[in-house]
């Protein structure tokens, strides 16, 4: 299997894809999505952003690695009768099957990021777009002190060593990094913004259960906290990680949890 897929089909991300949507509703309404507009949802796991811009009017696609998340996406969609959505497989270094110049909007926030050969990712998304259309990143930056980014930093410090030839998804992170990429694409530097905003997760209990639920259901927290089995360390990764979630936890109520998350938000204008 892909190893890609392997990652994200692992556990059950829709369980945190659920503390995630006031915030994926909040960035789909600024992005001016409305009825007519063909947009792609790449990365798009079970609907976070896609259902949103489909409840807007617009025509939806969301493409994902993971085959769970896919399934999952559509029976979101069916259960809420929105027949403007449907969800397929595929792989963002690729997108087969996805003609040239057809999407008003690609979006992908903390998706594509994550797909290896990032130059490829650019360019299909690119190849996709319509002249005059945009895409929309959200990608999480590295070395941020808010909760993903250490998070993915501490998990990494426990994780097995990537292998040979791996690029960190968090370089989609870093502006230079991004404009290289897209660059080789054939988009002029002119034509990407770039701003820093705020993922915000809401969970339904304490902090130290959100850390629970990244460890059951988070690929790659999992891969970290089977290492850390493996190693004798399982207890101080644990401990590593409560800590995290309850220092940024802004609900002042240890029995909810609200932490909010920098990530960069890139826009790129077609051309």
């Amino acid at each position: 299997m892909n190893p890609n897929q392997a990652l994200w089909e692992k556990g059950d991300f829709t369980r945190i894809a659920a503390t995630m949507r006031e915030s994926g509703e909040a960035l789909v309404r600024s992005l001016g999505v409305g009825p007519a507009m063909r947009v792609l949802d790449l990365g798009c796991g079970d609907g976070t952003t896609a259902l949103p811009s489909a409840r807007l009017g617009a025509e939806v696609l969301g493409v994902d690695i993971a085959a769970n998340l896919v399934a999952a996406g559509n029976r979101r969609a069916q259960a809420e009768g929105l027949r403007n959505l449907r969800f397929q497989q595929g792989d963002a270094t690729e997108l087969a099957g996805l003609g040239d110049r057809t999407f008003d909007l690609v979006v992908s926030i903390f998706g594509a990021m994550f797909a290896p050969k990032p130059t490829e990712v650019a360019r299909q998304m690119v190849r996709v777009t319509r002249p005059g259309g945009r895409i929309v990143m959200g990608n999480w930056i590295p070395n941020d002190p808010t909760m993903v980014a250490q998070l993915l930093k501490i998990s990494s410090a426990y994780a097995p060593p990537p292998p040979a030839g791996f690029i960190s998804p968090m370089l989609w992170g870093v502006e230079s990094e991004v404009t290289a990429r897209f660059g080789a694409a054939g988009v002029p530097a002119d034509r990407i913004a770039f701003a820093r905003e705020t993922y915000v997760f809401n969970f339904p209990g304490p902090s130290a259960a959100f850390v629970a639920d990244f460890a059951r259901y988070y690929g790659p927290t999992m891969n970290a906290v089977e290492a850390a089995e493996r190693s004798g360390r399982a207890a101080e990764l644990t401990t590593e990680l409560e800590a995290l979630f309850a220092s940024h936890n802004t609900t002042g109520d240890p029995r909810s949890t609200s932490i909010p998350a920098t990530f960069l938000r890139v826009t790129v204008t077609a051309a």
